[in-house]
């Protein structure tokens, strides 16, 4: 199978498989999903191994004419940053497909149809490398997850989707109106209409149109995370989202806003990045703090979990927003870990909640009795979570408060706050839901080798990725450099030398020096 196939493959598998689970018998289409979602996993695997790790620039493109009139074009690539970023996606599609399937819901051919468009969508933003497209793949992740929350999900599901569906759809019109106004503005340099993210990047706007295209920009890419102060859909919609897919939303969905702003923004509005790195900054810690208080005062362990994930996307907002290397580095290793680590705890939350028949941690308690599998897993999930010294999430963390302390030494001291505080609300949902006396009418029993199947892959993914995280870092190092230079050499005036950590100490056990503390 020819590159081009197998890129065109990833893309649209998913949704082909979802449509055909229309005309399979009942019986076969937990089967159809689980094998198109499984071949999606295998072809990226295979992405991954056949990816160029010294290149900077895209691999495995197609650029096809779509709408020449308007200057789309059908442009698709991948990088060091959206390498293992559509392997998380495979990974954990895969996983949340098969954990459904033992979970088989009403109507199953619609809940599989939908997961398979989302995973299409999602990948599709991913791929893109035309603005125009980026912004219709980010746009229809909203249509399957309003139909799985608001047709699968549980009390109260209407409201909480019609609040996710305001917040998102602003955020997605302010970023359509933001992509056609770049286009146009840059018509003019670049000689056509032209939605080509290189052709965009080569003929930047002027200051004053960067700047509110940016906010427009920003606003779309944080509704998704969420940040907060624009995070008031979240408590609803994880409470009424069924678990498999709020592991997606939490574990996929919510990265495609970071990567947004390593795409898009940094290489075309390199300017108004700068003007507005202390107000991203500022968001960021406080997005830390906020997440990180209100995960350690919640009782519904969904909360804790979405509480948590607020604090942990403010910390990948920090790191791109120090517009350094490190920082920048560590930001897309932690978008995996992440997801790495949330979608279990969400598929645990399930199997926390059929034991005890409540989510409430005042409830719950002791069922790791007679289930030493389950809290074995539950605790290796729990230490990535706290960012313990040896798991990738402490090199994540490590890299981004590197290049915050290089940038804006302030927000690295505040941001630390966030790191003791991941101990205590991670500490505390692993105690209380696994230790003390089992709870009234709770059942502690072992975990199902079928679960397990889901559950022992993705923390073998965890254990993994601790002892080799430069298997994404040096990767993703030659991207994430060439989208900080577009910031550095476009708008930031000369800054005093302030080397790579791993330069300065000639510690080359992740990646590779850069020689001479270079960027």
């Amino acid at each position: 199978m020819g590159v081009l196939a197998v890129i065109q493959v990833i893309l649209w598998l998913p949704l082909a498989a979802g449509l055909l689970c229309f005309v399979v018998p009942r019986r076969a289409v937990a089967i159809l999903a689980i094998l198109g979602s499984g071949i999606v996993l295998g072809l990226a695997i295979a992405l991954v191994a056949s990816f160029h790790t010294a290149d900077a620039g895209l691999q495995h493109t197609v650029s096809e004419s779509w709408i020449p009139d308007l200057g789309v074009r059908y442009q698709l690539g991948v990088d060091g940053i959206s390498l293992f970023l559509i392997l998380l996606t495979a990974l954990l599609w895969a996983g949340t497909t098969i954990f459904s399937s033992f979970r088989l819901p009403d109507r199953p051919r619609i809940y599989f149809f939908m997961l398979g468009l989302g995973e299409t969508a999602t990948l599709g933003a991913f791929l893109a490398q035309d603005l125009l497209l980026f912004v219709l793949f980010f746009d229809l992740m909203l249509v399957p997850f309003w139909f799985l929350i608001g047709a699968f999900g549980g009390e109260n599901r209407i409201a909480a989707t019609t609040k996710m569906i305001v917040y998102t759809l602003v955020g997605s019109l302010l970023m359509l109106v933001a992509a056609i106004a770049t286009a146009i503005l840059a018509s003019d340099q670049v000689g056509q209409l032209s939605f080509s993210l290189a052709d965009l990047r080569s003929h930047t706007l002027s200051t004053g149109s960067q700047e509110w295209i940016f906010l427009f920009f920003a606003a779309a890419f944080l509704i998704k995370m969420p940040a907060v102060v624009v995070h008031g859909w979240l408590p609803d919609a994880y409470r009424a989202a069924p678990l498999p897919v709020l592991a997606l939303l939490a574990g996929v969905l919510s990265k495609v806003g970071a990567y947004g702003f390593l795409r898009v923004a940094l290489p075309l509005y390199p300017q108004a990045t700068v003007h507005y790195q202390e107000l991203i900054l500022l968001i960021g810690v406080a997005s830390i703090l906020y997440g990180s208080v209100m995960a350690f005062t919640q009782t519904n362990v969904r909360l804790i979990a979405g509480y948590s994930s607020i604090a942990q996307l403010g910390f990948i907002t920090i790191g791109i927003f120090s517009l350094r290397p490190d920082g920048a580095d560590g930001s897309v290793l932690q978008m995996v870990n992440h997801g790495l680590v949330v979608a279990p705890i969400f598929l645990i939350v399930a199997l926390l909640s059929e034991r005890s028949g409540s989510e409430d941690l005042s409830r719950l308690g002791g069922l790791a009795v007679r289930a030493p599998v389950l809290a074995a897993l539950f605790l290796i999930v729990t230490l990535a979570t706290l960012a313990m010294p040896g798991s990738a999430n402490f090199m994540g963390e490590f890299y981004i408060l590197i290049g915050v302390f290089q940038a804006k030494i302030v927000y690295a001291f505040v941001a630390i706050v966030g790191v003791a505080l991941a101990a205590f609300y991670a500490i505390r949902l692993f105690q209380r839901t696994m230790h003390n006396r089992l709870a009234e009418n709770a059942d502690s029993r072992e975990i199902a080798l079928r679960d397990a199947a889901v559950l022992a892959p993705l923390v073998a993914c965890i254990v993994a990725l601790a002892l080799y995280p430069g298997l994404i870092l040096s990767r993703g190092q030659a991207a994430v450099q060439d989208k900080v230079a577009a910031v550095s050499s476009s708008s930031r005036p000369a800054a005093p030398n302030a080397p790579s950590v791993r330069a300065e100490s000639g510690w080359t056990g992740y990646a590779p020096v850069r020689a001479g503390g270079e960027r």
